[in-house]
């Protein structure tokens, strides 16, 4: 697909014009956010800024009964900075993300969207939202995949870059026609099963200035 046409469809799947899958209730709280923004407070995302976010997060969770009960604890996988890995059943997982690495949570739930646009076999799916003390957790559920094999990282290269993705560093990629960054995208994060490629765990950037022109 030309890139014009791609980058025209991913406008209008964060915008919410357009649905993705497992991606309506994403879209939905994404939108909530949006119409209590202030002018210009996503440009200028700051710690008080994402505070208020969460506080708007607990309200719409408190109004929809979007609250996330009865978790098992003890199936718990992995932990990272940033998420919480648990097992839910034998073809999914449950993953508690407190947004950490994004400035805003409307950028990790955009996060989410261009996921399920690129990756659909690992789409998110929004659940709800589970308050432990003071932290505000997404929770989202995830197909399980189970690796069967090692993870070549120079085929990960590879398929990045047929998909117009530059390596940057490490494992870091940089889509510059569309203003998308991917990270951290090591054998961990992505995991291969028969010879396909896996993405589980993406890390989603946005450059505003380029993916909105």
């Amino acid at each position: 697909m030309p890139q014009n046409s791609l980058k025209y469809e991913i406008q209008h799947v964060l915008s919410g014009k357009s649905q993705v899958g497992h991606g309506a209730l994403i879209q939905a709280v994404a939108s909530y956010l949006k119409a209590s923004t202030p002018a210009g407070a996503v440009v200028e995302a700051d710690q008080q800024y994402k505070q208020q976010e969460t506080a708007r997060l607990v309200e719409y969770a408190e109004q929809n009964e979007f609250w996330v009960n009865g978790i098992s604890f003890s199936n718990f996988v992995s932990a990272g900075a940033e998420q919480r890995v648990y097992i839910k059943d034998g073809r999914s997982v449950y993953k508690l993300n407190d947004s950490i690495y994004y400035a805003s949570w409307v950028d990790y739930l955009h996060n989410l969207l261009l996921n399920n646009f690129f990756f659909p076999d690992t789409a998110y799916q929004l659940v709800g939202f589970y308050r432990q003390e003071n932290t505000l957790y997404a929770v989202v559920t995830q197909p399980f995949v189970r690796a069967n094999q090692p993870t070549d990282l120079s085929l990960v290269k590879a398929f990045m870059n047929n998909n117009g993705f530059e390596n940057t560093r490490n494992h870091d990629y940089y889509n510059p026609e569309l203003g998308i960054i991917l990270e951290d995208l090591h054998d961990e994060n992505v995991l291969t099963q028969n010879g396909i490629l896996f993405f589980i765990d993406t890390v989603f950037y946005v450059k505003p200035e380029v993916v909105w022109t």
